[in-house]
């Protein structure tokens, strides 16, 4: 092992900062919750698999001078857009909640939350764990590992990245549109329930004035909303699942261009 590691280590190298930005930008991984060791070793353990691989794509690597560092920012470029990308992903559940959050009266019930790591209402942390979990069951991370690392190995370099950037300019671009298209999506239903909840209560309240609904008006939003949340959860998770699907084909559909074109 430290032969093989040793005969290529420049290549090694380069390999094993891409996993580590990747892992340090993925949702779960570059939470603070993990210990740094481990995500090194990780990297490194991920590097080790791919590195038999990357020696047969012929990549050559002149560590002589000082264009060397500049290839190390750009695979740990690399990594941090793929990851960053999975993020994006991400930031749809947690919008998700954000939107429909104020509908329900928890907008003010904000926390931190170790998965986003960042202040997030309840119903965004709560998708978001959803999400987090459905993540898991459609093996999200192996299909990471496949197409973010092994196949990106065989169609992407630092020289890739910078004579395709408007590529991934316009793929992260489409991916922010997405991003927010998404938490509509996701929220449309919960919102236009809770509106018309909200009309009914301002009907009635002026149909009987001498109903006190401004008290009884928030209890009412929060028990429709939790139903409503409860019925539409098996959707959602659909949803979710075939959002992590689509957002893996998109981006093995990058790498599969930016292959067609260096050959």
């Amino acid at each position: 092992m430290l032969d093989r590691i040793v005969t290529a280590a420049p290549i090694f190298l380069l390999v094993a900062i891409r996993c580590y930005a990747m892992i340090r930008t993925t949702p779960l991984l570059s939470s603070s919750a993990v210990p740094g060791v481990a995500k090194v070793a990780l990297a490194g353990f991920a590097a080790y698999l791919v590195l038999p691989s990357v020696v047969s794509y012929g990549w050559t690597v002149d560590y002589s001078n000082i264009s060397y560092i500049f290839l190390l920012l750009g695979e740990a470029l690399i990594g941090v857009i793929t990851g960053f990308y999975i993020t994006m992903i991400y930031g749809a559940f947690s919008s998700a909640g954000q939107f429909f959050s104020l509908q329900m009266g928890f907008s003010a019930a904000e926390s931190y939350d170790a998965l986003s790591q960042v202040e997030n209402p309840l119903m965004g942390q709560y998708l978001n764990l959803i999400a987090m979990l459905v993540f898991l069951q459609v093996k999200g991370f192996q299909t990471l590992f496949v197409t973010g690392i092994t196949k990106s190995f065989s169609a992407l370099n630092a020289f890739a990245l910078v004579s395709g950037r408007d590529k991934f300019l316009s793929f992260l671009l489409k991916g922010l549109t997405d991003l927010f298209l998404d938490a509509m999506m996701i929220s449309l239903p919960m919102i236009a329930s809770l509106f018309l909840v909200t009309t009914s209560m301002g009907i009635l309240s002026k149909a009987a004035p001498q109903m006190n609904l401004l008290s009884e008006g928030l209890p009412i939003t929060i028990l429709v909303s939790f139903f409503l949340l409860t019925q539409l959860l098996p959707v959602m998770t659909s949803f979710f699942a075939s959002l992590f699907e689509r957002a893996f084909e998109k981006l093995g559909t990058l790498f599969t261009v930016f292959m067609a074109g260096s050959s």
